[in-house]
């Protein structure tokens, strides 16, 4: 075979392996939206929804009271940046993953719990630094709750609306300490759409390398290597079971740092003129509700990441064994 032609090959099965992971992440994405769209406001305390917070029942309430104020739309309010976002964003973790694994596990024998949340975090904090402006496009979309126009109309900000505003945000004040960033904004304005960056990659590391740990681990453990060498393939249900888990495993660990990035995220809102920082985020959420405040909406948390891990990973199987990966 040509090197011309293994070229082609290697490329072709990147792209079908980004498709796979793609596709899996909306599919997934798609089922809890509204979840979602609960989720974020619940975290980043908006004082609409915030009364709500605490009780698996708030986040059906709230869920009603978005719907009975903006119907089903509102209920997807964001979502058209959560899928602009997801695809890229799922189709490199996924296919990264898939390369790391390879790297770091050429072989069964080879495979160790280490390897496998390194993989993850690897293959997480990658697909996480090319997509993260979308990410915060999205928070800000569903964070929105104005509802009115000069028509008396119900508005909702589009994609190009949001990106705009946060793009237009005032220059940030001095924080706590020097003028750290009113000269970096001015330079790189585009820096502003990576509020909350750091703490989302912090966050990655535990959420994404627990999450393909556990899947690594279970499926190794459930789905057995046979005497040839092989491990035989997972029955969708398995891969269901196996990715809800890994989901409810890792959501519980990095939970305190979604809060955080959260409410840094919408700190544009809250504070235009100032760039929270860490350290100020978590003693305000520390101030506001003791150590429960970095848990608040956990319980939706697992309404949501649980179906959508299941439905994410059960779906990229599927398509890896529809685009013969």
């Amino acid at each position: 075979m040509s090197s011309d032609a293994s070229k082609f090959r290697a490329a072709d099965q990147v792209i079908r392996s980004g498709i796979a992971g793609g596709v899996a992440g909306c599919v997934a994405k798609t089922v809890v939206a509204p979840l979602d769209r609960v989720k974020i406001l619940f975290q980043a305390s908006n004082p609409e929804y915030h009364k709500y917070a605490g009780t698996w029942s708030g986040a059906f309430r709230a869920g009603a009271q978005i719907y009975k104020d903006s119907g089903t739309l509102g209920l997807f309010q964001g979502h058209s940046a959560t899928l602009l976002r997801i695809f890229p964003y799922a189709a490199i973790k996924f296919l990264a993953y898939d390369e790391v694994h390879n790297l770091l596990m050429p072989t069964h024998a080879q495979e160790t719990n280490l390897r496998r949340f390194s993989a993850g975090a690897i293959s997480g904090t990658i697909s996480v630094f090319f997509t993260y402006p979308l990410e915060l496009l999205r928070v800000r979309m569903a964070f929105h709750t104005i509802h009115s126009s000069t028509s008396g109309r119900p508005t909702r900000p589009s994609f190009l609306q949001t990106a705009r505003l946060i793009y237009s945000e005032g220059a940030p004040l001095k924080s706590t300490g020097a003028p750290i960033t009113r000269d970096l904004f001015h330079t790189l304005p585009l820096l502003k759409f990576y509020r909350g960056f750091t703490v989302s990659l912090v966050g990655i590391v535990p959420y994404a390398g627990t999450a393909f740990l556990t899947w690594g681990y279970l499926r190794a453990t459930l789905v057995p290597v046979a005497p040839d060498g092989r491990r035989p393939r997972a029955t969708p249900l398995a891969d269901l079971g196996i990715g809800a888990l890994s989901g409810a495993v890792a959501q519980t660990v990095s939970y305190p740092f979604e809060v955080v990035r959260r409410r840094m995220q919408v700190g544009g809102l809250t504070e235009p003129g100032r760039w929270l920082r860490w350290g100020e985020t978590v003693r305000a959420i520390w101030a506001r509700g003791g150590p429960k405040g970095f848990f608040v909406g956990l319980g939706i948390g697992y309404l949501k990441i649980v179906p959508m891990n299941a439905v994410s990973f059960a779906v990229w199987q599927g398509m890896k064994r529809l685009l013969d990966l």
